[in-house]
């Protein structure tokens, strides 16, 4: 046990050391504007969520204890939440068959989308010729297509909220890899991965309107108190709320 902490402490102190990489983590669709009290109905669908532990290969193993726990604790916090949401918030109905499916793929999607937004627009040296901002100002312009106006209680809301969650907590053997790798060849080994979206989905068109989205998010999920810091993080700054993270 005393070893153990003694490598946690020196992983903690070499993260210190690192340097912090620039990246961006909100945008706003050029144009859009969502003030409180607009009337405006929000969708709100139940949060994607998965936890488990990362081994020390690097690959995630879901645990359902974890996930059960994690998913009833994000559920909670988002209902204390949403009526600072501004706007209508409307929970969306429980889905069935087909619908489940469909609203299944979506949240699939709206995650890959979510993914490929931190790529190639978050990081700026990664940013795609159509998405610099020095050849066409403000670009944000990314879209989980029409289809999303057939996800169930898309006919009584004008946007949707998708949130999606995932923790992979590093294993012991995976933090003492993180150790060896950089005393020894210097290598910089990741160990624990926590990354969420949240993101504000047209109806009508699919367009992406504001997304918050971050690979490396704070508090922990299985646990009350951290739920309730990583659902604020998750909604800081949401178009017309007065939501704001947790120090």
């Amino acid at each position: 046990m005393r070893i153990i902490s003694g490598i946690v402490f020196t992983i903690g102190m070499m993260l210190l050391a690192l340097p912090a990489t620039a990246q961006e983590r909100s945008a706003l669709k050029k144009g859009f504007e969502l003030s409180a009290n607009s009337g405006k109905r929000i969708l709100v669908f139940r949060p994607s969520v998965s936890v488990g532990a990362q081994s020390t290969g690097g690959m995630f193993e879901p645990n359902g204890d974890w996930t059960e726990r994690a998913s009833k604790n994000i559920q909670v916090s988002l209902e204390r939440l949403q009526s600072r949401l501004g706007n209508t918030v409307i929970v969306a109905p429980e889905a069935y068959g087909e619908e489940a499916q469909r609203l299944q793929e979506h949240m699939s999607l709206f995650a890959a989308v979510s993914q490929a937004v931190i790529e190639y627009q978050f990081f700026v040296g990664n940013r795609l010729p159509t998405k610099k901002r020095d050849n066409k100002n403000d670009v944000f312009d990314w879209s989980l297509g029409a289809g999303v106006a057939s996800l169930p209680g898309a006919q009584d809301a004008d946007y949707a909220l998708f949130i999606y969650n995932r923790d992979a907590y590093g294993s012991t053997g995976r933090k003492i890899l993180q150790v060896l790798a950089l005393l020894g060849p210097g290598i910089a080994v990741k160990s624990g991965e926590h990354a969420g979206y949240a993101g504000l989905v047209d109806l009508k068109t699919g367009d992406l309107l504001w997304l918050n989205a971050d690979g490396a998010m704070g508090g922990d999920v299985r646990e009350e108190e951290g739920s309730e810091k990583r659902v604020r993080q998750l909604l800081e700054d949401f178009p017309g709320s007065a939501i704001k993270q947790e120090q």
